[in-house]
């Protein structure tokens, strides 16, 4: 063989390997589009993948294991105490926020005040319902 005929012969291999990788990765791409299209949950489908229909167990498993691990990473055996003490002092703050937010309210502009008013009164609400959830752990 001579060396033309081998550099020819490189040539044509490199070229059919390029031209089997593109047409391999054009495969792979167009697979992904056409998976991505079949397995998407449509609203109104009754087949969505957040617990409607058929997917309810598996949802609730997902919700259970996320809890799990939250439970895992909180430590709330031992670390109650504290976390009640950052409840109990966020309590505090958001009651000081309150009562700042009262003496410095004003009154041609009183419906923004009152309104930032009632979300710290929110706030104080949702501090009381997590310290109720944290004392049945």
């Amino acid at each position: 063989m001579k060396q033309d005929e081998i550099f020819q012969l490189l040539g044509t291999l490199v070229a059919l390997f390029v031209i089997l990788y593109v047409v391999v990765r054009l495969f792979k791409v167009q697979m992904n589009v056409v998976e991505g299209l079949t397995s998407s949950s449509g609203s109104g489908t009754g087949t969505g993948s957040n617990g409607e229909a058929g997917n309810a167990a598996a949802y609730a498993e997902t919700i259970k294991a996320q809890v799990v691990k939250m439970q895992d990473e909180l430590l709330i055996d031992k670390y109650r105490g504290e976390y009640e003490k950052v409840l109990i002092q966020l309590d505090d703050y958001v009651g000081m926020l309150m009562i700042r937010q009262c003496l410095n309210l004003k009154l041609d502009d009183a419906k923004e005040g009152l309104a930032h008013l009632s979300t710290l009164q929110n706030a104080k609400q949702c501090l009381n319902t997590t310290m109720a959830f944290l004392d049945k752990q």
